[in-house]
């Protein structure tokens, strides 16, 4: 536990600029681009002459557990949303997270019908 403490910015830097020089955020904000790889959510592509390029930004959190120690530093990479069009700039949402009405909903058939889940 405390090597893992060693590699945590236990202080949530006000400023871009000096998040961009502690390598603790950097860290985060590598894991994060590593998670887009892994799951294979994006591709770069060039840049398209009749679309609207949509810009992103990062944010920044430091997770805390119940007695507000620092636990994780969290990197995300979002979209500045206020210049998309639906139609136009996108056709699909995609959420990665499962709901857990849906698990249950799930677990409840595969129950039903005798069905193996793994």
């Amino acid at each position: 536990m405390v090597a893992f403490l060693a590699f945590l910015s236990q202080i949530e830097r006000k400023t871009i600029k000096k998040k961009l020089n502690d390598d603790d955020w950097i860290n985060a904000m590598q894991e994060e681009l590593h998670q887009f790889e892994r799951n294979k959510v994006w591709h770069l592509v060039p840049r398209p002459l009749n679309r609207t390029v949509i810009g992103t930004r990062w944010m920044f959190k430091n997770k805390l557990d119940e007695f507000k120690n620092t636990t994780r530093n969290k990197a995300r990479l979002v979209v500045q949303g206020y210049n998309q069009e639906e139609r136009i700039d996108y056709d699909k949402t995609f959420a990665p997270v499962a709901r857990v009405e849906a698990m249950r909903i799930l677990i409840a058939f595969a129950s039903h019908v005798e069905f193996k889940l793994f």
